[in-house]
């Protein structure tokens, strides 16, 4: 495991944790989960000197619960995440634990019992998740960058929900050691920021293999350079589910890029979709629950509905089902392949519809579904 979750009674006592204070659904107060008196202190000088920066809530910072918005699942970590501890040595300060989807599993940023983070635009509607409090704080000017993780999206909609840049890393380029997993092998730390060029800036403070992640790897970075002239995939399947000034955008951004000098390529979305499937409808859905397997076991009931139901999806299956899982998405891995033969980049919506707090709350599979249709095959697929 990238962390190791103390056992349940070497857990902080209830008094070091307690009940959540819960702010009503859509209030800017449900962004964060906790701040310290003062915020941590990081290096005196560096890269990011002056900065200030919020945390996911299950990103271990020393001192502070992590929770991972489930209160009784919470514990006391003694050290920083390795990603953490390196954007304080680059001179930035932390300033809080902000709310998520509980355990990250969520697209829209109302699954969790400290209450349901609002659009920074519009707060009857919802922020997007699962990192909905670290897109809130930097979108609303409270920090000047976040972290969040990316599994399926958690990095993604939210940043563009609230219209702030989010960076999903290749998978394993940043440290996820001091992370709680939600599918351990997917997951990305993620960034978000109010400029690409700050985003940029704490990516390179943070990057960096990690001995202490089974899944971290030594990448390096290939400079990029904007040709006069490129071609980028645009996905065969228009999936706006009604909302049509999504969709209008969404032509507004292609014909942006053809300004640019691109040109579109229509690629063939099928494979893409079903490796996307595969997340939560195949055996690939037990590592939601191996990734807190011991706490949900003895703790059903203290894990809310629907992560709960989620979570438990994950003990029908064998070991056997995982195999053939893993085999069948390879599969759609080189099939979905073929199609860098002929563009250069891809680009696909970052949501394709939002609803109101209310509606997501009405409708909570059939909706965050929905926000997942164009995000949830990328680390899958190690894109």
């Amino acid at each position: 495991m990238v962390h190791e979750v103390p056992p349940l009674d070497a857990k902080p006592t209830p008094a070091s944790v307690p009940p959540p204070d819960v702010a009503p659904d859509g209030r800017p107060e449900a962004a964060w989960i906790s701040r310290p008196v003062a915020p941590v202190a990081g290096a005196a000088s560096g890269p990011l000197a002056g900065l200030r920066f919020g945390v996911k809530d299950n990103i271990d910072v020393a001192g502070l619960p992590t929770t991972a918005a489930c209160p009784a699942f919470a514990y006391l970590p003694s050290a920083h995440a390795t990603v953490v501890q390196r954007l304080l040595a680059a001179g930035a300060s932390m300033s809080g634990k902000t709310n998520l989807d509980q355990f990250a599993c969520g697209l829209n940023g109302t699954r969790s019992p400290y209450g349901a983070v609002p659009n920074s635009f519009d707060a009857r509607y919802v922020s997007g998740g699962s990192s909905s409090g670290s897109a809130y704080v930097v979108a609303t000017g409270e920090v000047d960058f976040a972290l969040g993780t990316d599994t399926a999206g958690s990095g993604r909609v939210p940043a563009g929900l609230n219209n702030i840049v989010g960076i999903k890393p290749t998978r394993g380029l940043l440290s996820a050691r001091g992370v709680v997993p939600a599918a351990q092998s997917v997951d990305c730390v993620s960034i978000f920021a109010r400029t690409v060029e700050l985003a940029a800036q704490v990516l390179a403070a943070a990057l960096g293999p990690d001995a202490g992640d089974p899944y971290s790897r030594t990448l390096a970075l290939a400079p990029a350079h904007w040709p006069a002239r490129f071609r980028f995939g645009v996905p065969s399947l228009r999936a706006f589910f009604g909302d049509t000034q999504a969709e209008a955008a969404w032509d507004a951004a292609i014909e942006q890029l053809q300004a640019l000098g691109g040109t579109p390529v229509e690629i063939d979305y099928a494979p893409l979709a079903e490796a996307a499937a595969l997340l939560y409808d195949s055996a690939l859905v037990a590592e939601r629950y191996a990734a807190v397997r011991p706490f949900f076991d003895a703790h059903p009931d203290a894990v809310m509905e629907p992560v709960r139901g989620i979570l438990a999806q994950g003990t029908g299956y064998g070991a056997a089902d995982h195999v053939d899982a893993l085999t069948r998405l390879r599969a759609l891995g080189q099939r979905a392949a073929a199609m860098w033969a002929g563009i250069d980049v891809l680009m696909v919506p970052t949501a394709p519809t939002h609803c109101t707090i209310a509606d997501m709350q009405a409708d909570p599979v059939a909706r965050n579904s929905r926000m997942g249709a164009y995000t949830n095959f990328v680390n899958l697929l190690d894109y």
